[in-house]
């Protein structure tokens, strides 16, 4: 069995002070993938060595950090072997760093290729929102790439676009906003007619959520006023192992280690 966990941690210096360590401990993946780690490498190792999120086994740890200090920052985290890592996203003058993370992991005799991703935020009518659309170029193009090569292969992280009205509370009041515009929901369809698995909604076919970001601000945790924001999106062979998916909320608001909250998925290997 691969477990895999993906969060968006905030910070992951923040996270481990909140007390992060006691959700890994409990949920014990064996894959952590994290987006908007938003700290040097030298301090995630520090950390995930000698931190509240070392584990006993120990783990072999890949990231990459964002050109701006202290923004975006992915990673995977592994208890298996990381057999190779890439950060290759789009042409040599677009700046992915800290935002697609590969990875080729040896689990038993099987190789599964695990992406941690996070998409740009984007805000309607500015260049963030521009930046938005050419990462979503870039990471199609990368992804037919993927899946047209037959293995098993999983792209997980906060990627910030509710694909349709089941993964937003809210979506009517969002309909004009970055993260439910038609553009950005369109490169879903497209992922989807690769043959891309979300592998959340084969687990809640027909029914809202359960959504993984909730804002600070307001009632909207205590509502579960959220996004489903958060994705697993896996080859369909890798798809038809998944044996468990949950979303690990948290018992109440101020027992929150971030504003989203983790993906886990179980693939029997």
């Amino acid at each position: 069995m691969l477990k895999i966990a993906s969060v968006n941690v905030n910070g992951i210096r923040a996270a481990a002070r909140k007390d992060m360590g006691s959700w890994l401990h409990d949920s014990i993946p064996d894959v952590l993938c994290l987006q908007e780690v938003r700290a040097p490498s030298e301090d995630l190792i520090e950390l995930a060595t000698n931190g509240p999120l070392a584990i006993e086994q120990g783990w072999n740890i890949a990231d990459d950090v964002a050109s701006a200090k202290g923004r975006a920052g992915v990673a995977v985290l592994s208890k298996n072997n990381i057999l190779s890592t890439s950060v290759d996203l789009g042409p040599k003058d677009f700046d992915s760093a800290g935002r697609w993370l590969e990875t080729e992991l040896q689990i038993s005799s099987q190789v599964v290729t695990v992406i941690s991703c996070y998409v740009h935020s984007g805000e309607v009518d500015t260049p963030k929102q521009i930046e938005k659309y050419k990462f979503l170029d870039a990471m199609t193009i990368r992804m037919k790439q993927l899946i047209d090569s037959g293995k098993h292969a999983v792209v997980v992280g906060d990627l910030n676009v509710g694909h349709t009205e089941l993964d937003i509370k809210n979506w009517k009041g969002n309909l004009k906003n970055s993260g439910f515009l038609p553009e950005e929901r369109a490169y879903f369809d497209g992922f989807q007619k690769m043959g891309w698995v979300d592998v959340g909604r084969q687990a809640h076919p027909e029914t809202p959520g359960p959504y993984s970001w909730w804002s600070y601000r307001g009632q909207a945790f205590d509502n579960d006023a959220g996004w489903r924001i958060d994705y697993q999106l896996a080859t369909p062979g890798l798809a038809k192992l998944v044996k468990n998916y949950q979303v690990d909320r948290a018992p109440s608001y101020d027992t929150r280690w971030s504003d989203h909250s983790p993906v886990v998925v179980e693939y029997e290997l």
